[in-house]
């Protein structure tokens, strides 16, 4: 049966659901266009009751392939205190092996507080973190295991080991052990290390990002207008260039595209009334891969990511809507 491991962060959620909050457009502030404001010192009735939710990229991607029928170690690191328990009892509930899971004893397990505001069903985190800055890559370990895929989220570095490097040992047993590897990097990887993350996508099977980062990595590499930039197909076929043999690019309300060297295809994402779009992205990537493993074709892999995620953001946290078996 075909195993795989996802490596990266895991945190515990808690969802304020709230219906308070004004909103503010601040065209002036480049990065932060959009604000939400709160009396100061006022208190705010959760409007829905609180949710609490497995968190972290590589935690929800696992859950997601558990679900739907594949073998999924998560290598996570979490601490040894009562969000880690409960942390590691939600992974085994949702199917996932948690014989990787490190346990600290002196650090905090990660944990966010999160504001969704209803009306304009979008959100604010809050997070705490700490063990997942020290998550250890540890070769034999995840050998042991026997998986033919790898898939690899944006990962944090501490004092002791840089994120980079972590990746670096990754890199170093996907090639000596023959181990397909799939790369979400996230935005810090892109801007702080970008020739990493280029190196890792020469060796990656599948790519998966979303097209702002999509557009910052095709960018490092060559001086492209605008225009160029923007066009999914283009970009899509550079970082298939660049050595990633199955790209997926997602936007949000637009849907994803994907490119496989051969074939270019688009879905469109399903309208549906959002309660909690921030599990879209990880019950995407959980669709889409658990398809390929499962060997459908690059259509109904596509198709796959869309349902799962149009599902999840129909409820709070990122665990909750996942589809399971087959869809």
């Amino acid at each position: 049966m075909t195993k795989i491991i996802c490596i990266g962060s895991s945190a515990k959620d808690i969802i304020f659901p709230i219906s308070e909050g004004e909103i503010i457009e601040t065209p002036q502030d480049l990065e932060a266009q959009k604000k939400i404001v709160f009396e100061l010192g006022a208190k705010y009735q959760v409007s829905q009751g609180r949710h609490e939710s497995i968190g972290g990229c590589a935690a929800n991607v696992a859950c997601g392939l558990a679900r739907l029928g594949i073998e999924t170690f998560c290598a996570t690191r979490v601490g040894d205190d009562e969000v880690g328990n409960w942390l590691k009892k939600e992974l085994e509930n949702n199917g996932v092996e948690t014989s990787l899971v490190q346990v600290g004893k002196n650090h905090r397990s990660d944990l966010s507080a999160i504001i969704a505001n209803i009306p304009s069903e979008d959100r604010i985190i809050f997070s705490d973190r700490d063990s997942n800055e020290r998550l250890e890559i540890i070769s034999q370990d995840l050998e042991k295991v026997g998986a033919q895929w790898i898939f690899v989220s944006s990962l944090n570095g501490n004092e002791n080991e840089s994120w980079d490097k972590k990746l670096d040992k990754i890199l170093n047993l996907v090639s000596q052990k023959e181990i397909k590897l799939i790369f979400n990097p996230g935005q810090k990887n892109i801007k702080s290390n970008p020739q990493k993350v280029l190196e890792v996508i020469a060796q990656t099977e599948i790519l998966i990002i979303n097209k702002d980062e999509a557009i910052e990595i095709v960018d490092k590499t060559e001086n492209l207008n605008r225009e160029a930039l923007n066009n999914e197909k283009f970009l899509a076929e550079k970082l298939n260039n660049l050595g990633a043999n199955i790209v997926v690019i997602t936007d949000g309300s637009r849907g994803a595209w994907s490119f496989n060297g051969k074939e270019f295809l688009h879905i469109d994402a399903k309208k549906e009334k959002v309660a909690d779009s921030l599990g879209a992205g990880d019950a995407f990537s959980s669709g889409f891969i658990a398809a390929h493993l499962k060997e459908k074709d690059l259509e109904e892999c596509l198709r796959w990511g869309i349902e799962n995620s149009t599902s999840v953001i129909q409820h709070y946290g990122a665990i909750e809507g996942l589809l399971k078996g087959e869809i």
